[in-house]
């Protein structure tokens, strides 16, 4: 019997200090919210923030972007403040080529009710994304600030919250990802088309579109029908230009989440920027921008919340051309050969004057009216100092 009590004290003196111990542990203060703000979206999905340089009193125009690494300035924002950068033998990988940069180091960025200090700004030429998008890009915030805060990004609200590092609860309703997460985040998911792969892929909500997969990568897992029609279709981003084909594949699943039915670009991958096979594409923001994300870098979390756009439809409209905001003036870009723009008789170079009923200098409407599958376009062009008309029918890539 005494043995028998004996073992029972000694059991519950365990479980006490045990009990005591768990009770003793230390934690990391709450995350708490440091700022609120709003921002607007650019065509697919792209989140615009404004915020200021070091001390300069003018309002710069930022890009968030999850698939770059660090932080930069455009060249002309950095010869417009007077700065000479230092050179370095750094080079940039983007889509569409390789840079060399230079840096403005030691530097603030200065959002609405945070100052984030001790900042390297690399400087690159954004002038491709200022055309693509209509108005000035001064630069693109990427890991450098997205590591040092938990960013809150609400695309009903078009709010986004920062809190400092530390627990938050997150809501309920939503799914947790753990993404391989150096400084760019790269996470599994499955796509199915002649066949399902489970790969992995950067998630960017940068890049303004929904999928793009790597040619080798469909050529080695014949992901698609060698039969498929692409569409060939001009794309933008870090270097300039790039020749793509679009298709529209069967599924695409992150986590619990698909999507039928989804507009894809097939790109080669020339500059090895998803180091194949380790990536086999990148998923962009108009499929991301279709949940309410929490991007918690230091516990390599990201959480995603389904919200009013999960069930918005895709763009399936192909025009065969791009529009681009140069010197004030909406000018085509590449028109593809066979498509409807260019079986129109419409031009590379052409100055657009008016897009059916709007006439105008608007890049954002203009674009809008070619993402209308299905719909007559009537388009009105300066070429040469001549004004002309052309008609075509934007057709589905679906």
């Amino acid at each position: 019997m005494q043995k028998t009590v004996t073992q029972f004290l000694f059991s519950f003196l365990l479980a006490v200090s045990i009990s005591a111990t768990a009770q003793e542990q230390f934690v990391e203060p709450p995350a708490k919210l440091l700022t609120s703000f709003r921002f607007r979206q650019l065509s697919g999905g792209v989140v615009l923030l404004k915020a200021m340089f070091a001390n300069y009193a003018d309002t710069l125009n930022f890009i968030l972007d999850t698939g770059s690494g660090g932080i930069s300035l455009d060249s002309t924002t950095v010869d417009y403040f007077k700065i000479t950068p230092t050179p370095s033998d750094l080079t940039i990988l983007g889509i569409a080529g390789t840079r060399k940069v230079s840096f403005v180091y030691n530097q603030k960025l200065r959002l609405p009710g945070l100052t984030v200090d001790s900042l390297n700004f690399h400087v690159n030429n954004y002038d491709i994304l200022t055309a693509v998008y209509g108005e000035k890009i001064d630069g693109i915030i990427g890991y450098s600030v997205l590591s040092r805060y938990i960013f809150w990004i609400n695309y009903d609200s078009l709010k986004i919250n920062i809190y400092s590092n530390g627990p938050l609860k997150y809501p309920r309703g939503g799914w947790l990802y753990e993404p391989i997460l150096r400084t760019l985040p790269v996470q599994n998911a499955r796509i199915r088309d002649e066949v399902t792969a489970n790969s992995r892929f950067l998630f960017d909500i940068g890049a303004g579109l929904c999928l793009m997969l790597n040619k080798d990568f469909i050529e080695d897992s014949n992901f698609l029908n060698k039969k498929r029609i692409l569409y060939p279709k001009e794309a933008e981003g870090v270097g300039g230009k790039i020749d793509m084909h679009m298709t529209v594949i069967k599924e695409v699943r992150i986590g619990p989440y698909r999507f039928r039915n989804v507009p894809v670009f097939v790109f080669e991958d020339t500059y090895n920027i998803t180091s194949y096979p380790y990536l086999s594409g990148i998923i962009g923001n108009d499929i991301l921008r279709r949940f309410n994300m929490i991007l918690n870098y230091a516990k390599k979390e990201f959480y995603f919340l389904p919200n009013s756009h999960y069930q918005d439809g895709f763009d399936y409209a192909y025009s065969g051309v791009e529009l681009y905001m140069i010197d004030g003036k909406i000018i085509l870009g590449d028109v593809a050969t066979g498509s409807p723009a260019e079986l129109a008789g419409l031009k590379e170079g052409d100055e657009v004057i008016g897009i059916n009923n709007a006439i105008g200098q608007n890049l954002q409407l203009f674009k809008s009216a070619l993402q209308a599958q299905g719909e007559k376009i009537r388009m009105i062009v300066n070429r040469d100092g001549e004004l002309m008309e052309f008609h075509f029918k934007i057709k589905s890539i679906r």
